[in-house]
């Protein structure tokens, strides 16, 4: 059923030993209390899992956000610049580190004659 594997031109779908009919607009919608559910990954890999667990805390941030936007926007601009900067700022640092890596890995046996490869290890060390 979930693979949608239908018979006789997706006018049918076999069921154990029975055909039943198919309509291609049936959505199967499965509900489940369990907090963090288990299903076999050939179900998982067939389906959309949504987790609409709600926590105390998540909801005091959003609120806080709600509260913050309203009364003070200039410090929401200031918290949204903030994490952009910050963003930027991993993303920068993700890179040099990869520069960093592929240089050492490709210098020879003694890479402090390499003054690139040193020059490089000087940049990454002050932009960290």
């Amino acid at each position: 059923l979930l693979g949608r594997n239908t018979i006789k031109k997706g006018r049918a779908i076999k069921m154990g030993d029975k055909e039943v009919e198919y309509n291609p607009s049936f959505k199967l919608i499965l509900q489940t209390k369990l907090a963090n559910p288990h299903y076999q990954p050939e179900m998982q890999a067939q389906a959309t899992l949504i987790n609409f667990t709600v926590t105390r805390d998540g909801l005091e941030d959003q609120l806080l956000g709600a509260v913050v936007v309203k009364e003070r926007p200039d410090l929401e601009k200031l918290k949204s610049d903030l994490t952009r900067q910050q963003n930027e700022f991993k993303i920068t640092l993700k890179e040099l580190e990869d520069n960093l890596l592929a240089r050492l890995s490709a210098a020879g046996g003694n890479f402090l004659g390499d003054y690139e490869l040193v020059e490089n290890l000087e940049t990454t060390k002050r932009t960290a």
